[in-house]
């Protein structure tokens, strides 16, 4: 999945993405708006990832979504 497909299908990822990362505020999912690399930076910052890390998690879920 590109990050055109993630922007496409935000709304309604929006849903998995907080079952994903509970810490997410609701305005925080507002702000990444399916935006690959807002997505990447806010994991980094509220779980303390590396940036490595965190584009690993998002590509496994980006996977897990194409299953």
């Amino acid at each position: 999945m590109t990050s055109d497909i993630l922007e496409g299908q935000w709304k309604q990822l929006r849903g998995q993405i907080r079952e994903k990362w509970g810490e997410l505020t609701d305005d925080e999912v507002d702000q990444i708006a399916g935006r690959r690399d807002r997505l990447i930076g806010m994991l980094q910052e509220k779980y303390g990832y590396t940036r490595q890390e965190a584009e690993d998690r998002v590509n496994a879920f980006v996977r897990e979504l194409n299953a």
